[in-house]
């Protein structure tokens, strides 16, 4: 069954094909001969995880017959974009949540997938279902030409994927009862007990919330054009104070300010702008910046210790920053996955390869999708 949604001139699906996407829950993993590995791509193999079970002190949640709601008030919603290319790194970044939740069963994910990845979206469900048999999730599709017409050239090809603009649209993807998430990159490990982001503060009004970076050289987030445009420019002058530099791939989201302000419509509006006059080289980044850079509520730099995976050229090695870490953040070109296997890693890759749960004796192939 095939859930169709119009909101605001944009279609999405909701995909509910049982059992395999929608919720994926089971309360005990059932296993076969193969136990302990999941082989949904051919050759392509993640071990199970370990089962993750909520502490004395977490809430009881409220289900539906086997299922636990999304509408739950209880839950912690994390949204993530699921692909074949990053689907290595995905798997990593749920099961280092896991890992360190206090309540890892009162934590809820949404999943963005392609309708046309090269591994269906049917597909990847089933491995997630498989390797985390107690994990609440929803596979949500997303349509690319919602989006493919806004999308310009970028300086790195891997930018300008239309999942990467698929946080533009979680308050029209998400079930209106959900009222908060939080979005996370692929190439990202927790550390921490994600609930303590979760319960973070956005004060004032504000719809997002980020660690910013107001020492960054925000100018070259912009060409000379923008610059040079007091129209265009003006969109920072205005801003309630002084605009900094925040990273997309770690946001705290109030949806219902996001939908109530049409903060889609906004990022788009400035998408369509870069169509006709380039006023920017970094793929979904930008948009972002021109809506909410100066109102951001500021979290603290540990939930985003950001480009360990080098620039966007190079890729080159990257050491953490001073200070306290929660989340591990390889934004850049370098990915941790790839460069372990060129047996080239960085020191901070060794840091992701505890989350990593693909089995590497044999190269990956898809099955079919049928």
């Amino acid at each position: 069954m095939v859930h169709f949604r119009l909101h605001a001139g944009v279609l999405f699906f909701t995909v509910v094909l049982f059992p395999l996407l929608c919720f994926g829950i089971r309360s005990i993993p059932s296993r076969g001969r193969n136990s302990g590995a999941v082989e949904v791509l051919n050759g392509f193999r993640f071990a199970e995880a370990p089962e993750y079970r909520n502490g004395r002190d977490c809430p009881v949640l409220r289900t539906n017959g086997r299922s636990v709601s999304p509408c739950d008030p209880s839950l912690v919603h994390i949204a993530m974009t699921l692909d074949f290319e990053y689907l290595r790194g995905s798997i990593a970044a749920v099961h280092s949540v896991l890992k360190h939740a206090t309540c890892p069963e009162s934590i809820f994910f949404h999943f963005i997938a392609a309708e046309f990845d090269p591994a269906s979206p049917r597909v990847l469900a089933q491995l997630v279902r498989s390797t985390f048999p107690s994990l609440n999730f929803k596979v949500h599709i997303f349509r690319e030409d919602a989006v493919i017409n806004l999308i310009s050239s970028s300086i790195r090809q891997a930018l300008e994927n239309p999942l990467n603009y698929a946080r533009n649209y979680l308050g029209d993807m998400l079930d209106l009862c959900v009222d908060r998430v939080i979005y996370l990159d692929s190439d990202v490990v927790v550390v921490d007990d994600i609930h303590k982001l979760w319960t973070a503060t956005l004060s004032g009004g504000r719809v997002i919330g980020a660690p910013e970076y107001c020492h960054t050289n925000f100018t070259k987030y912009f060409t000379d054009v923008f610059w040079s445009d007091p129209d265009m420019s003006g969109a920072f002058t205005s801003a309630r104070r002084k605009p900094c530099y925040f990273n997309t791939g770690v946001m705290v989201m109030d949806l219902v300010r996001w939908r109530e302000g049409n903060y889609r419509g906004r990022i788009e509006k400035w998408m369509e702008v870069q169509r006709k006059t380039r006023i920017y080289e970094l793929g979904s980044l930008p948009p972002f910046l021109l809506v909410f850079a100066g109102d951001v509520e500021a979290m603290d730099h540990r939930w985003n210790q950001h480009g360990l995976g080098g620039d966007n050229v190079r890729g080159t090695c990257r050491s953490l920053h001073p200070g306290p870490v929660s989340l591990l953040h390889w934004s850049g070109k370098g990915k941790p996955w790839v460069r372990l296997d060129a047996k080239k890693p960085c020191k901070v890759d060794h840091l992701w390869e505890p989350y990593d749960l693909y089995i590497s004796n044999s190269k990956g192939h898809l099955l079919s999708s049928q």
